[in-house]
This record gives structure tokens, sequence and C-alpha cells, in this order.
């Protein structure tokens, strides 16, 4: 705790009156202090080669000498800031491992098992509480499933206001449709800087989707369902609307060089030639 600010933690016990001196689990700005913390501490190495979420730190090296060193600059810089780790919580030098629900490898980043079998064995939602639970852990692995959005659509429509909650054949079948698709869910391939971006984008009636690739191999999905305005438009304007979805979305990977789209729509390839007349061109 800040100098000064222990008051603020004062409880009051039959053994008499307290204050943390240190800063306690529970408090409203805990994790967000926390946070800001560990990234003003680590952040000489963040994105170099260590990531951090609240107190679990990732180190990622190219090869075991680089990750020794990597190490040792990271035990050492926490030791100046005298913070302490566990050893029984720490897993060196590891060809695989889980974090943060995901699991990495230098295949790629995969769903973990244990989140996908909780996710496999959820019952029937019979309210919207239920549903918003669902379709919240399922929602975290959304890049894994290619038309994600599209899938869960009739799902979603039960979270609108004033929508009465009837669960329908179509909704078990979207509610099915999702679980499949989540165990069934693709190894993302791991983003290099060095190779050239393709997006994948396609339309339907009532959706548009998108696919980030390197070499042929996924990095992230990407889909909306559309809503009854956006479903009047044409094929040619939803596909417009998918590339704009997906340069938008992972604009900070693409902004850097050139870029490959691939699109069902021919007529989208003679854009630069048109004369614009429309919002959507």
């Amino acid at each position: 705790m800040a100098v000064g600010e222990e008051y603020k933690t004062a409880f009051q016990t039959h053994s008499g009156h307290y204050e943390f001196c240190v800063m306690p689990f529970g408090l409203f700005g805990a994790p967000g202090t926390f946070q800001g913390t560990m990234n003003h501490i680590l952040g000489p190495f963040l994105r170099r080669f260590v990531l951090v979420f609240m107190d679990g730190i990732l180190v990622y090296s190219k090869t075991l000498e680089d990750h020794v060193q990597h190490l040792q600059q990271l035990l050492s810089l926490l030791q100046q800031h005298q913070l302490q780790v566990k050893l029984s919580k720490c897993s060196f030098a590891q060809r695989k491992l889980a974090y943060l629900g995901h699991v990495i490898s230098s295949e790629g980043v995969a769903t973990d098992v244990e989140k996908i079998k909780a996710i496999q064995g959820w019952t029937t939602p019979a309210n919207v509480k239920e549903l918003r639970g669902f379709l919240g852990l399922a929602g975290y692995y959304r890049k894994f499933v290619k038309h994600f959005g599209i899938i869960s659509k009739p799902l979603t429509e039960l979270l609108c206001k004033n929508t009465l909650y009837v669960w329908t054949s179509e909704k078990e079948a979207s509610f099915q449709a999702l679980k499949k698709a989540l165990v069934e869910a693709p190894v993302l391939t791991l983003l290099d800087f060095q190779k050239p971006f393709t997006i994948e984008t396609d339309a339907c009636d009532y959706g548009i989707g998108s696919m980030l690739l390197q070499d042929g191999h996924p990095l992230a999905y990407l889909s909306e369902a559309l809503g009854p305005r956006n479903c009047a438009l044409s094929t040619y304007e939803k596909e417009c609307l998918a590339i704009l979805m997906a340069v938008e979305q992972w604009r900070p990977y693409l902004q850097q060089s050139r870029f490959t789209i691939k699109i069902d729509q021919r007529n989208l390839s003679h854009l630069d030639d048109q004369r614009l007349t429309t919002p959507w061109q």
C-alpha cells in the first residue's frame, strides 16, 4: 500500500483495529493497480520475450540458450523490485504449456482441453443468465471458430431486450453446432511478421466472415451476424462489409506491409476502376 493510504483498508475485529500494509485481495481497484504495476516493472521486456497477466508471467524464446538468458534477466528484475516467485508454481523450458485458457506450443495456439470439456458438457440453458454464461465462455474462443457469429445468431437473439426466452429446435441446433465447432477447433498458427498476410472473406444471407492466414494456415477467424438492415444488402455489398470488418479488426498486423485479399465476388476485384457511387464503395 502507498504510504499514508493504509487507513483506506481499515477494518475492525473483536481483537482490535487493523490496516493492511500490503495490497490484499478483494479491493475494488486492486486488479487494475496490480496489472499496472506489473506492466510498469516488466515494461522493458514486454512483447520482446515476456507476456504478463496479473501474476501469470510467460517467457518465450526461440532457443534454450535464449530462454536461459531471458529467465536470468526476468528473475533479476523481479529481485530488484522485491517481487518473489513460488518455485512450485513455476515451469521452465516447456515446449507446450497452458496459459490463460490456451495451449501454446511450437505448432501454434490451441484451445484448453479442460475449458472445452466444460463447454461440451454444458446442459441446455434454462434462462438468459445461463445462456449468457455459456456464450461468455464460448465467445472467449470465437477466433478459433469459423462463422462463430453466424452459428451463434439464434442464441444471441434471445439476449435482446424484451425478447421472450423460448428454446426452440433452432436454438438447440445452434447450441449443439457451436459446441461441436469448439470441440473441433483447429490449432491456430503463430504470427510471423516476416511473412505476408492473406485475408479470405465470404458472406451469406444473414452473416459475414473472414479469416487471417499466413502460408495457408489460419491465424484467426472473424465473423458477425447481420441485422435486418444489412441483411437486405446485395452479396457484393456484404463482401465489402466483410473486407472492412477484417481490415479494421486486424489493422495492427496489416498496416506494416502489403497483404492479399481473396474474395468470392469477382466484381470487387475491379473496385479501383469503378466510379464510387454508393456509401459502401
